[in-house]
């Protein structure tokens, strides 16, 4: 079954007849229209037509700025739909992904997804070592700075406060305080002993 998706930004937008009358002359028996910008993800017309998709089913659009602006969702969409055995066809720029050369096609956009997935991995392991030459230590920042850890370690380890009250008191839990009192041990030559 071919199923045609349309997408206008603003119910207001002139040419949704026309590309509903593309649609239809396309061999689409069923249309599903959206009111959404092509930015947005959350597309729940989209997202209902994609997960409702079955083996042979074409999803048809009459330009790839139909289903979105940016080239690695439209990547991530194609590879959705042909995970669902289905078909993709774009009138505008004459693009499908049936037979032989829509397989080849396939291919080769599942080969620009898995490039720009190493891609990002580099990147992101790049910057990681860039973060860690200038000092920086990856992670969630620490709630409490040096001092109040300070404060707190001493305070148990004196007596003068248990590990509940200090983790009420500074909005931690009590693991928490455990391993800042086993680190100030630690860092002091104490030795470890249960808090």
């Amino acid at each position: 079954m071919q199923i045609g998706y349309a997408r206008i930004s603003r119910p207001d937008e002139t040419g949704i007849d026309r590309r509903l009358h593309d649609l239809r002359s396309a061999g689409c028996e069923s249309i599903v229209i959206e009111a959404a910008s092509a930015g947005r993800w959350d597309r729940p017309e989209l997202h209902h037509l994609l997960d409702g998709l079955s083996p042979g089913d074409v999803v048809v659009v009459t330009g790839l700025d139909q289903l979105s602006r940016s080239f690695k969702e439209v990547l991530h969409l194609l590879d959705r739909i042909a995970r669902a055995g289905a078909g993709f066809r774009s009138l505008a720029e004459g693009i499908e992904t049936m037979g032989p050369a829509g397989h080849m096609l396939m291919r080769m956009i599942g080969s620009f997804a898995a490039f720009e997935r190493v891609m990002l991995l580099e990147r992101t392991g790049a910057g990681l070592v860039k973060a860690r030459a200038a000092g920086r230590i990856g992670g969630r920042r620490r709630k409490l700075d040096a001092k109040q850890r300070r404060e707190i370690a001493e305070s148990i380890l004196s007596g003068d406060r248990t590990g509940a009250e200090m983790a009420r008191q500074h909005g931690i839990s009590q693991p928490t305080v455990s391993r800042i009192v086993a680190e100030h041990r630690l860092s002091a030559g104490l030795g470890q002993r249960s808090v």
